[in-house]
């Protein structure tokens, strides 16, 4: 019973926590799965499961993992038997959380990760309503070296995901959600160098986005931006930046 975990660049699946063998709970996992696994659906057969750095907390039964607006996944809590058991048992029921960070986190892609400016989490926010054009503005650091003389380089491939915050346990969260959203147009903000206005098309309706919170991700070359809040209200549209 591993918890599956949709990434923000909608290409990748963390699967975290669990047991390796028998069941989770109930005293039968002997084999605790320390280590996280990323699952890329759209690679080839045997390259679609890369095992990252173990954990040293046995998570099995009733554990649980969320996504956090940078991209990290916040994972806490085991309980392998019928009621809470704290001592003299080989995997003792536990409360600790800690965050586990995807490669893409790695302080190596800093300069190419996608920062978001506008709507910005500490301006004012926007709103539009399903089915309608907002403009996102976004820095990538790495673009911004030709200031210094240099070329800026090729943005890549760009999208915009809105994932809804999910408390995922048991293997899997039924509000478990990821939506692309249409980037019609992608332009360089003249004057700012590696900065880009991006014009994206909101869900059309309320079946697609039901009310509720997300998170907003600009992701380039499946490297993801820290989120900006959205808050779909079900009947006007999204509010961004809240």
């Amino acid at each position: 019973m591993g918890d599956m975990v949709l990434l923000p660049n909608g290409a990748e699946v963390a699967i975290i926590n669990g047991a390796a063998d028998g069941t989770a709970g109930w005293e039968s996992a002997k084999t605790p799965a320390y280590a996280p696994v990323v699952y890329r659906p759209d690679h080839s057969p045997g390259d679609r499961f890369e095992e990252q750095n173990a954990a040293g907390v046995a998570r099995l039964y009733h554990s649980s993992a969320v996504l956090l607006c940078d991209g990290r996944l916040l994972v806490g809590g085991s309980n392998p038997h019928t009621y809470y058991n704290f001592s003299n048992v080989q995997f003792p029921s536990d409360l600790s959380l800690e965050a586990f960070s995807p490669e893409y986190l790695d302080t190596s892609n800093d300069m190419l990760r996608p920062r978001i400016l506008d709507p910005s989490p500490t301006g004012a926010p926007a709103t539009v309503g399903y089915g309608a054009t907002m403009v996102i503005r976004f820095l990538v650091p790495a673009l911004a070296r030709r200031r210094r003389g240099g070329r800026a380089g090729c943005l890549g491939d760009v999208s915009v995901t809105m994932v809804a915050p999910s408390f995922t346990t048991h293997s899997f969260a039924m509000n478990q959600r990821l939506l692309f959203l249409d980037v019609t147009k992608n332009v360089a903000v003249r004057g700012r160098a590696g900065t880009f206005s991006a014009s994206v098309t909101m869900p059309a309706t309320a079946v697609l986005a039901p009310p509720g919170y997300y998170m907003l991700f600009v992701v380039r070359d499946h490297i993801w931006s820290t989120a900006t809040a959205a808050t779909s209200t079900g009947r006007t549209g999204t509010t961004y930046g809240a």
